[in-house]
């Protein structure tokens, strides 16, 4: 039998942090994960899935609309795919700003941010009718039943409310410094704090 650490089970065990961003802490020491700001697009009973945001890939999306030999202007196909996470890497999912156009598979999060996991926004996007902002992620992160709830409870990740134009306006490399500034911390000092008490 396991005890929670610092905390009680209501604590944890049904927050719903959907549409909540995950910084991670030093001390996470998953490489995956290092400096890594995930938003998380689903949390229940059942587990946790979410979208790493700030970690380019050096591939174009182009690449993905050549794969599916979709016509495509040079703008949109300059974007960089994102590694969303370790789960099903040859899985492309978008998240975008809510729109009124509605793709097979979309799920509303919030109000203004949706994901969408069907081939028909890609040809949209290809053709400039997709939504009018949005990021392709290769893969997710994912966790089972409870197993977000233990690596928050070790501090392994900060949780904070999520910012649509941290999402989509901010560039890749000052995003995990955006969202730790949103709860007032400074992000180089977490990220500088490795091994010091």
């Amino acid at each position: 039998m396991t005890t929670p650490s610092n905390s009680t089970n209501s604590d944890h065990v049904m927050k719903d942090l959907s549409n909540h961003f995950l910084i991670a802490m030093p001390g996470l020491l998953d490489p995956h994960f290092f400096e890594t700001v995930i938003y998380l697009c689903e949390h229940n009973a059942e587990g946790a899935m979410g979208l790493v945001i700030n970690q380019p890939l050096n591939i174009p999306v182009s690449q993905i609309f050549d794969q599916l030999e979709l016509g495509y202007t040079t703008k949109i196909g300059d974007q960089s795919l994102l590694a969303g996470g370790p789960v099903q890497i040859d899985r492309g999912f978008v998240l975008h700003r809510t729109s009124d156009r509605k793709w097979e598979s979309t799920l509303p999060i919030s109000n203004n941010i949706s994901l969408t996991a069907s081939s028909d926004i890609i040809s949209d996007i290809a053709n400039d009718q997709g939504p009018s902002d949005l990021i392709i992620t290769l893969g997710y992160s994912g966790w089972g039943p409870g197993q977000l709830e233990e690596e928050l409870a070790s501090n392994a990740w900060l949780t904070i409310p999520s910012d649509a134009n941290i999402i989509f306006d901010v560039p890749f490399d000052e995003r995990a410094k955006a969202a730790a500034a949103k709860a007032g911390i400074d992000f180089s000092l977490i990220s500088s704090n490795i091994g010091h008490a």
